[in-house]
């Protein structure tokens, strides 16, 4: 064991397949994983088209060493290729001399999103700046998969029970889940930075209860138009005014996980607004406020999390991909009393796919659903919650549009950093629409979705469309980056010289794993005829 089959990502928009890719030697801090399956993501194709200027394959900044990192052989930042895969299960089958939190034989959930260990815009993770699970064997360090401050562990050691498949399939779930259990700051940042701007003839009330709330110290004021203090970054801004171009120029100023919250003074804005949607999604700004002055009333509105709420009426923009079909089976079996559910697509193909698996779920579970293509049928004109998986700005002002009063739209989809889009902050601001995103999952809600697949109230591999071996992922990459896909594709890297396969074509192709499906949907009795077969 040598040498293995890897798909690597070489330059910007070149994937390559390597028949002899060194199989890493551990060192005493690291484990070596045998990858079982890996799902195709769209976030993939991200790291293809963006390559070394993609914001998770820059240098990593700290949480650990450079003396460690050197010790690491699969951390590949900037222009060196790139092993991607991301949504992982594998089995341990090397441990070094100094592990002793895993052992060989463990399987295990591969939580990759390493989030205390940052980059300059985003932070590390595997298949972006570490060897990812497009290969047969991966390498991974203690200093990456245990998080230094919870004590938190990347590995989640899971059954044998479900297929490969269904494990594998449990980050992009999990992504969706982070989407709706993902805390949301609903005042000043404790000891954060504040910047005020006040335009001629506004205030902004209450501001000193909640500095003094907050126990903000590092606060910066700029009144009547003077000058912005630019090269900085803040925490919070708030606004007290109504003009575009002064919120525009504030946009940048916002920091990771900052709040602008608007003061409007009874103005309205004369124009749409040019917001930062990629920030929105990767960084977790947010916009909020008011039409008073009062600056508190803004974080008022704020949800804690953007979880669906009883009676809701949700829109799942783009609810026919992959990801799409994961949000709505997640509504309708929420449990969340007296929802309803428009999935809603343009492609009617995948409409009909859509309609055969969400049908009898929703049915089960006593959800009104209504599977629709928009470029026929007209939509409601007040949702309460849209969720949106297409990342085009007109649809995120189309979003805000289709919400009423106090309505969340969830922007999903991963809109590159810079991707503006212009917003009515007027009707946002007036009905309280809340503009949320999150990328990527985490640990617990990793284990959310693992309980629930263990506990048989959901089967993950309901969202699957295709197989594949390392063969056929260049062509799996481009189906994604295509949106051809009309699910999730599964990988499985032992497989040197499967192409790509849709389980709609297993019975012409390999008739003997598909007669081990269960009413066409992917099982582990026909993963196992699969192994066995190629």
């Amino acid at each position: 064991m040598t040498t293995q089959y890897a798909v690597q990502i070489t330059a910007k928009d070149r994937v390559e397949i390597n028949p002899s890719m060194p199989v890493p030697a551990i060192g005493p801090r690291q484990i070596l994983l045998q990858i079982e399956a890996c799902g195709i993501c769209f976030s993939d194709t991200k790291l293809m088209h963006a390559f070394e200027n993609h914001p998770r394959k820059s240098p990593i900044r700290a949480g650990i060493t450079p003396e460690e990192l050197a010790e690491i052989p699969t951390y590949r930042p900037g222009s060196d290729p790139i092993v991607p895969g991301h949504e992982p299960v594998a089995r341990i089958c090397q441990v070094g001399a100094e592990v002793t939190r895993y052992r060989v034989g463990q399987r295990m959930l591969v939580q990759t999103d390493y989030r205390h260990l940052p980059t300059a815009a985003s932070n590390a993770a595997l298949g972006y700046d570490f060897d990812g699970a497009l290969e047969e064997y991966a390498l991974v360090d203690e200093r990456m998969v245990i998080d230094p401050v919870t004590d938190e562990s990347y590995l989640i050691e899971v059954s044998d029970e479900p297929s490969a498949s269904a494990v594998a399939l449990i980050e992009p779930w999990a992504c969706v889940e982070t989407a709706y259990a993902w805390p949301e700051r609903v005042g000043l940042a404790r000891h954060g930075r504040l910047l005020v701007v006040l335009d001629d003839g506004c205030v902004a009330e209450g501001l000193e209860e909640l500095v003094d709330a907050a126990d903000t110290s590092d606060r910066v004021e700029v009144a009547g138009g003077a000058a912005l203090p630019n090269g900085q970054v803040f925490d919070d801004i708030i606004y007290a005014g109504a003009d575009a171009a002064t919120v525009e120029r504030l946009g940048p100023l916002l920091g990771n996980r900052g709040v602008m919250n608007l003061l409007m003074n009874g103005r309205r804005f004369d124009r749409d607004v040019d917001i930062d949607v990629g920030r929105v999604h990767y960084d977790l700004i947010r916009y909020v406020g008011t039409i008073g002055a009062e600056a508190g009333e803004g974080y008022s509105w704020t949800p804690g999390t953007s979880e669906l709420r009883s009676g809701d009426h949700v829109a799942v923009i783009g609810a026919a991909g992959p990801m799409g079909l994961m949000h709505v089976v997640r509504a309708a079996t929420s449990g969340v009393p007296g929802i309803q559910v428009d999935a809603i697509d343009v492609n009617d193909d995948r409409l009909a796919r859509l309609q055969d698996v969400l049908g009898p779920i929703a049915e089960a579970n006593g959800v009104p659903t209504r599977v629709l293509n928009s470029t026929r049928e007209p939509l409601a004109s007040s949702y309460s919650y849209v969720a949106l998986m297409v990342p085009a700005p007109p649809l995120v002002r189309q979003a805000v549009g289709l919400a009423g009063p106090d309505a969340i739209i969830n922007a999903f989809a991963g809109f590159a950093i810079g991707t503006m889009a212009g917003l009515d902050l007027n009707h946002l601001v007036t009905s309280r629409i809340y503009l949320v995103g999150t990328s990527g999952s985490r640990i617990v809600d990793m284990e959310t979705v693992w309980g629930r697949l263990a506990a048989g109230r959901v089967d993950t591999n309901i969202s699957l469309d295709a197989i594949s071996g390392i063969a056929g992922v260049p062509a799996a990459i481009e189906s994604v980056n295509n949106r051809t896909s009309q699910g999730k594709i599964m990988v499985y890297p032992a497989l040197h010289d499967l192409g790509l396969i849709r389980l709609v074509d297993l019975p012409e192709q390999l008739p003997q794993v598909a007669a081990a499906m269960q009413d066409g949907r992917w099982t582990k009795q026909a993963e196992q005829e699969l192994l066995q077969q190629t």
